[in-house]
């Protein structure tokens, strides 16, 4: 299923979102399309804070930033955003960015600029996984509809160009399984296609966020 925020191989279904220091256990990070991070029953655990993942995802989108800058954009504490990005750092989601630092101000970055949510963590026993596995899908499902409000609430401060290349479609499908997983993929690859191709940041690029939910429905076929 992507933060940015960014997400599939074969049997997986994958949420991305398109993000320490020097901790002792900072983990090892598995590596996933496009360098998205796979997160795998530790570091989902760790991740599943709908602080976190804002947090991530603000440095993701926005770039590198302090513990106070990240507290007024999200309308929280500094005190709250140190805490939780030391812990991010911990896992390895986030790291120190020292070339930005000036005296005793610390700033973080992203370590990668992607999440994937494999399927195997939904067959994982143990309930904290499956706690975890909860609060990350329904915040990545906020976060999709918050953005998607955003753009709507937004949309006449762009030209009319991008209005028209914008798209909000939903569609009806009968498919087995294997057919579903196959579509799903087929559009990953595409989109993989366009992300290795990409022009140029400029005055004529804009950020593209695409937001792919595929699932199935109790119901009459």
């Amino acid at each position: 299923m992507p933060e940015n925020e960014n997400e599939n191989e074969s049997g997986n279904e994958r949420a991305r979102e398109n993000e320490g220091a020097n901790a002792g256990e900072r983990a090892v990070a598995a590596a996933g399309p496009s360098g998205s991070r796979v997160l795998d029953p530790r570091s989902l655990r760790a991740l599943a804070h709908p602080l976190r993942i804002q947090m991530l995802r603000a440095l993701r989108h926005h770039g590198p930033a302090t513990a106070s800058r990240l507290a007024e954009r999200l309308g929280e504490s500094s005190g709250a955003t140190s805490y939780h990005l030391r812990q991010l750092a911990a896992h390895g989601f986030v790291e120190d960015a020292p070339e930005l630092g000036k005296g005793r101000e610390r700033w973080w970055k992203a370590s990668q600029q992607g999440t994937s949510f494999d399927a195997s963590l939904h067959k994982n026993p143990d309930p904290e996984v499956q706690g975890a596995v909860e609060v990350f899908l329904h915040e990545i499902a906020n976060i999709h509809t918050q953005e998607l409000n955003t753009y709507l609430g937004t949309r006449h401060q762009f030209d009319e160009v991008w209005q028209d290349s914008s798209d909000m479609s939903d569609f009806t499908l009968h498919l087995s399984p294997e057919r579903a997983h196959e579509l799903n993929t087929r559009i990953h690859d595409l989109i993989e296609e366009y992300r290795a191709n990409a022009e140029p940041e400029g005055t004529q690029t804009q950020r593209i966020r695409m937001h792919l939910h595929a699932f199935p429905q109790h119901g009459a076929n």
